[in-house]
């Protein structure tokens, strides 16, 4: 923990936040030397930078920071790994930082994924006074931590077997009920297409749910895609394609995140989180290119590359949160290579038949600086999916429209009047931001609680 909720002690080393709009005036307001050195240094306030203001006798006195806006959710985030190890406070005379974005910044900006390499120096500590807004600041900064260390943990050590236990763990802590279906006994639980996807890995693919809440509050159904490593199967992948699969359980975790927020936060609903678990690999049993499964919806689908298996995992996870007729479904998956193309690894990729609802999340997202955009369902593409054998197959005919094509497969198995979000994400960094290293990442979960709690308030 690198933010303590206290009141802050005198000797704890002041940070006098700034932004470029404010710097002038606190530079003026300041004592004269503090100004000679902070000119002398180059310091002006710009985002994410610091300088270090030393006492006559060579001690620390004092932090200025440049901050991007007192909101910001990433405000503090550069300075936890930079400044010298210590216990720092805000200055009641610098800009008044959002309690909120003070702790899940800092707290962030601390972040280390160390299960295996141990960090090479402890974060700063922040002070910051008690609050609610401190206090779930700091809850979405361990929802965000825990999310992005499923990611980043090897897929030697995050299986579908491992996934589960996570998830059974948080179960537990919010008094939820746990349940999974296991190897061929999805089967006879008619997950057929679960089933056929995980058979040729030595470790058993499973069904994973979790549910909590009140029975008489309206019902939201959360699924998150749990494909632990992805070697393409049958379609193997090459090297390039393959070295970060670990990650490709990441809708998963960012299910799993956003199903802790709603427990912890008590939201007004009856939760169903669903997560279908497997491992992509090849064997003699092996599914293959051409093979027709029928699915739980009854659908039959060709299997037109084995590489496209994420969406065959969630076919029968839909179909089955479709039963309970839940007033909401929303499923999470790293998805499509094709949504990366188009949108890059900072913009998860939103499908939503209801523009408005669409619109709505956007404009949050972008509000909380944790984005999303939204892509079309545009059916008249859905003839690429059609197969002359089976109700659909899982490719399209070319290329074009991937992450388009993935959306209509799935949309194939929601009914028409359900209320669905279908978010095709990557849960990875691939450059460094402050609070945000290279690796797994929890993406559209602040922009998804906010909604959330708008919806069922």
């Amino acid at each position: 923990m690198t933010v303590e909720l206290k009141k802050p002690g005198r000797a704890a080393t002041p940070i006098h936040a700034v932004d470029r709009a404010t710097f002038d005036a606190h530079l003026q307001a300041a004592p004269a030397a503090t100004r000679r050195w902070l000119q002398a240094t180059g310091f002006s306030g710009a985002p994410d930078t610091h300088a270090l203001v030393p006492a006559a006798d060579g001690s620390l006195l004092e932090v200025w920071a440049g901050v991007r806006a007192a909101d910001f959710p990433w405000a503090l985030s550069a300075l936890p790994k930079a400044l010298p190890p210590g216990t720092y406070k805000l200055a009641d005379d610098g800009l008044a930082i959002d309690a909120q974005a003070a702790a899940m910044s800092w707290e962030l900006g601390g972040y280390t994924f160390d299960l295996y390499k141990p960090a090479r120096r402890a974060p700063a500590v922040l002070q910051l006074a008690s609050s609610p807004a401190a206090q779930r600041g700091l809850l979405l900064a361990a929802v965000v931590a825990s999310t992005r260390d499923l990611v980043n943990t090897p897929a030697e050590h995050m299986g579908p077997e491992e996934l589960a236990k996570a998830v059974a763990l948080v179960a537990r802590q919010h008094g939820a009920t746990f349940k999974q279906t296991v190897g061929d006994a999805l089967l006879k639980a008619n997950f057929p297409a679960i089933h056929a996807v995980g058979r040729a890995a030595a470790r058993a693919p499973r069904f994973i749910e979790m549910t909590w809440g009140h029975p008489k509050h309206k019902l939201l159904t959360i699924v998150g895609k749990g494909v632990c490593f992805d070697n393409g199967g049958l379609n193997i992948k090459g090297a390039d394609g393959m070295r970060q699969m670990k990650k490709d359980m990441g809708g998963a975790a960012n299910a799993l995140g956003l199903a802790q927020l709603v427990m912890a936060l008590q939201l007004p609903v009856r939760l169903q989180l669903l997560i279908p678990a497997v491992e992509n690999a090849i064997s003699g049993n092996a599914y293959r290119p051409g093979d027709v499964f029928k699915t739980r919806a009854g659908l039959h689908i060709e299997i037109g590359n084995t590489d496209a298996e994420g969406r065959v995992i969630l076919c029968d996870a839909l179909a089955y949160g479709a039963e309970a007729r839940p007033d909401l479904m929303i499923d999470m998956a790293t998805l499509t290579g094709a949504a990366r193309v188009a949108l890059g690894a900072q913009l998860p990729a939103l499908f939503c038949r209801d523009m408005a609802m669409a619109r709505d999340l956007v404009d949050r997202g972008l509000a909380l600086h944790d984005p999303l955009w939204h892509m079309p369902l545009w059916r008249d593409y859905h003839g690429g999916i059609e197969s002359d054998i089976a109700d659909i197959v899982n490719t399209g005919r070319n290329a074009l429209a991937g992450a388009i094509n993935a959306a209509l497969f799935l949309e194939d198995f929601v009914p028409a009047a359900l209320p669905w979000l279908h978010l095709d994400l990557f849960a990875w960094n691939d450059a460094a931001r402050p609070g945000r290293p290279v690796g797994g990442e929890a993406q559209t979960l602040r922009t998804l609680l906010d909604w959330l709690e708008a919806r069922y308030s």
